[in-house]
């Protein structure tokens, strides 16, 4: 039976691995393979070489602990092709095996090597488009004096800094005004510095634990 690990990313906090666990586990199972272990990177984007996951995975790749990788689709891997290609000359060094659930291809004879080296130029190429394009928009918008970027919040910090001071709560001067938190302390803070006259009020102890948790 080959010893399947399975490995997963996601590239924000918010997004959940379990989607793409639950999927390489059904088909592990299709297939036969015997998953040996799980490997995962939460919040990590896959332009990073380094990751604890990955890390992980390549050093018990090196010490032959299963027959094949198995991903959910390649890019999880890697973003760049340099990179995709490097993770898999060495899995193959080790003797281990890659495959891809998205793409339906695996590295066990030459044409899957030839698809993945296709399949991973071909999608370099469509972020160096979308690259160009973002960075032609921001030339013609520098051109045209728009502005370029975020744009910065249009609050009325004094307003936020009296209500804060005049005994509002953390929390409720941030859902009335639409602000984070954090940012609410912030600007009491630099008030404060700026103008050390200020009033201060009395702050229950859950409210100071607020701001120091912000």
């Amino acid at each position: 039976m080959t010893r399947v690990a399975l490995y997963c990313r996601v590239s924000t906090p918010d997004q959940h691995l379990e989607n793409q666990l639950f999927q390489l586990r059904e088909l592990a199972a299709k297939r036969g393979y015997e998953i040996v272990r799980e490997y995962t990177d939460k919040g990590i984007s896959g332009a990073k070489a380094r990751r604890p996951g990955l890390d992980a995975l390549m050093a018990d790749a090196r010490r032959r602990k299963f027959d094949l990788v198995f991903v959910a689709a390649f890019d999880r891997i890697a973003r760049s092709t340099r990179h995709f290609l490097q993770v898999l000359d060495e899995l193959e060094s080790f003797g281990v095996e890659f495959a891809s659930a998205r793409e339906a291809i695996d590295t066990s004879g030459p044409m899957g090597r030839l698809f993945l080296t296709l399949i991973g130029s071909i999608s370099a190429l469509e972020r160096d488009i979308l690259r160009d394009r973002v960075r032609q928009g921001i030339s013609r918008r520098r051109l045209m004096g728009l502005p370029v970027g975020r744009q910065p919040l249009a609050v009325d910090r004094d307003a936020i800094v009296s209500a804060r001071l005049g005994g509002g709560s953390l929390t409720d001067v941030a859902k009335r005004y639409g602000v984070s938190r954090a940012s609410v302390v912030r600007w009491v803070r630099e008030a404060k510095q700026t103008s050390p006259a200020l009033p201060t009020s009395v702050q229950p102890i859950h409210e100071i634990r607020e701001e120091v948790a912000a």
